[in-house]
């Protein structure tokens, strides 16, 4: 799950966490996303702390749904969230956000729009390839303008990405750096941090369906692909269960951390 927003991702572990391209895990993510799971989730956002006093109080939700298209993954996020501010003001913001990928993690389509107060403050549009997983590609933006900006060695897709990470965790490893596309930003790849916490065995929750699964702790952070970035864009931490559902997140947006709770979970049946 790769949580957009900049309403709008941790230190980049330079000698710890090669990058992906350069140190393939032993589950390979292909291997990995064949366990992904079809599902729908809903999650209640509460303000967990601020930084300064510009912010006061967080409210919202956010719907989270994957379709299992048979070659592909159809995802569809919605945030929805209103801020109020010191002097008492509600600010309504909303991000809908929605991919097709293909299920070797060589293709996406994307479109992604925002919107602060009913008036569109960020929008982009457009496709996307790779020639190989771990190797190069390019991306073509038909808004907010017509674009094409190529993609470097190691580029992921969102839901390669979150494969990536979950296997790693599988195979021990402790850091990650990728390079992400996932459409959200005109400017294209970012750089992700990625700390993986643990992974821990099955243990009984609110849902049967994730009871018995493994599942791991991580940690990330989404810096703007520009020399000499060291503070990111966006962070956030959560649990990833094994079939790629995600609860127990703690978004950072830098002025204010939001949590995000799971309170409806179903899966979903294969599309084909």
């Amino acid at each position: 799950m790769r949580l957009h927003t900049a309403l709008a991702a941790l230190l980049l572990f330079a000698d710890a966490g090669a990058s992906f391209a350069a140190n393939t895990p032993a589950t390979t993510p292909v291997q990995a996303a064949s366990h992904l799971a079809a599902h729908k989730a809903l999650y209640a956002l509460t303000l967990d702390k601020v930084r300064g006093n510009e912010i006061v109080g967080v409210r919202g939700t956010m719907g989270y749904e994957v379709t299992d298209s048979c070659d592909g993954w159809a995802v569809r996020q919605r945030l929805q969230m209103t801020i109020t501010n010191a002097d008492g003001q509600d600010i309504q913001t909303v991000s809908d956000y929605a991919t097709w990928e293909s299920k070797d993690g060589l293709k996406l389509r994307f479109n992604m729009k925002q919107t602060t107060e009913t008036a569109i403050t960020s929008q982009t549009n457009g496709s996307a390839t790779l020639k190989r997983i771990g190797g190069t590609g390019e991306a073509r933006y038909t808004s907010p303008r017509e674009a094409a900006v190529d993609l470097p060695a190691g580029t992921l897709f969102p839901m390669m990405h979150t494969a990536a990470i979950l296997a790693a965790a599988k195979d021990g490893k402790k850091f990650l750096s990728i390079p992400l596309f996932d459409g959200t930003d005109e400017a294209g790849v970012e750089d992700s941090s990625v700390v993986i916490i643990d992974w821990k065995p099955p243990f009984k929750t609110s849902y049967p369906a994730l009871s018995s699964l493994g599942s791991t702790r991580v940690r990330l952070a989404f810096f703007d692909r520009k020399p000499g970035t060291t503070t990111p864009a966006y962070e956030v931490g959560m649990r990833y269960w094994e079939n790629g559902v995600a609860d127990d997140m703690q978004m950072d947006f830098g002025d204010f951390v939001v949590k995000a709770k799971m309170t409806e979970f179903n899966l979903q049946p294969r599309r084909c």
